[in-house]
């Protein structure tokens, strides 16, 4: 048996948002793209951007959201850009208590809310559908490596998550 070898994870510098007004989507919205374009995966670079608002940090962030990049896994299923939208609605909203009915209905609801939204802009949240191809196979994956889809579309995705959990979150919880 092999000793467990740990490895730190290079973060990006913090983003400062103190020239931006409370709240505000665009900058937030360019902060998750631009975790996005430097590494993370699509949820990654989502919750990342949210993660220290609810005392998160943003290591643990992107260990927890890691596996959901590329449609969760890879298998081009629900977008990534989704997902990490979903855990931060958790976050946000499961208080007081994450386990009672009407915290859980509260951000059923509010996930609910959000995939309405996502999909009003791109009529699915599904990965392979939003890609244009299936990124869960060989082919699929180097087509979309070859045609730049990764870096051509999802940003725009990455984008539009961010937006849309802002507009749902209570202000009282925006900072």
């Amino acid at each position: 048996m092999s000793p467990r070898v740990s490895r730190r994870i290079t973060i990006m510098a913090p983003f400062s948002r103190s020239n931006q007004a409370e709240g505000d989507s665009v900058g937030r919205s360019e902060e998750a793209v631009e975790r996005f374009r430097s590494g993370c995966n699509c949820s990654q670079a989502v919750l990342a951007a949210f993660a220290e608002d609810y005392d998160l940090d943003v290591e643990q962030a992107l260990k927890l959201a890691c596996g959901f990049g590329g449609g969760i896994g890879r298998t081009a299923q629900t977008c990534g850009a989704v997902t990490g939208a979903v855990l931060v609605l958790g976050l946000a909203e499961a208080e007081p208590d994450p386990l009672e009915p009407a915290t859980k209905t509260r951000v059923y609801g509010l996930v609910r809310n959000f995939i309405h939204q996502f999909t009003e802009r791109h009529q699915t949240i599904s990965c392979r559908e939003l890609l244009g191809c299936d990124i869960g196979t060989a082919d699929g994956y180097m087509e979309a490596q070859n045609q730049g889809i990764f870096q051509d579309r999802c940003p725009h995705y990455v984008k539009d998550a961010v937006e849309i959990l802002q507009s749902l979150l209570s202000p009282r919880r925006q900072l």
